[in-house]
């Protein structure tokens, strides 16, 4: 399941509401190759948050050599703590699974011609 499977139509409380602010971050925050944002890329894969607010993230690359490999997670880091209501925010980087074309959204695919 790719992470807009996973995302809330609707807010329905304060954690939903939270929810949906960082979602709409994420998707300000663009791959600095590909130009499309994070999430609709499919870089999410995790976007859990607590009670408290505190978020914790597991994303990955489009590919392990790619250039902001070392900075880009804390490039995610900083725009989702500046989010209202996020206490703390934690962004692990991970590997599997391994990035593919299918995890894009469909509308990303199909702007990009991939469909």
């Amino acid at each position: 399941m790719n992470m807009q499977e996973q995302l809330p139509t609707e807010a329905h409380g304060a954690e939903d509401e939270l929810r949906q602010d960082i979602v709409t971050v994420l998707r300000t925050i663009y791959d600095p190759e590909i130009h499309v944002n994070i999430l609709d890329l499919g870089l999410i894969y995790v976007l859990d948050i607590d009670p408290q607010g505190n978020v914790e993230i597991e994303m990955t690359l489009t590919a392990p050599a790619c250039p902001v490999a070392g900075t880009f997670p804390s490039v995610v880091e900083a725009r989702v703590a500046e989010v209202p209501g996020v206490q703390s925010v934690h962004v692990e980087l991970v590997w599997e699974p391994p990035w593919s074309i299918d995890s894009m959204s469909e509308e990303t695919r199909l702007e990009l011609g991939l469909l």
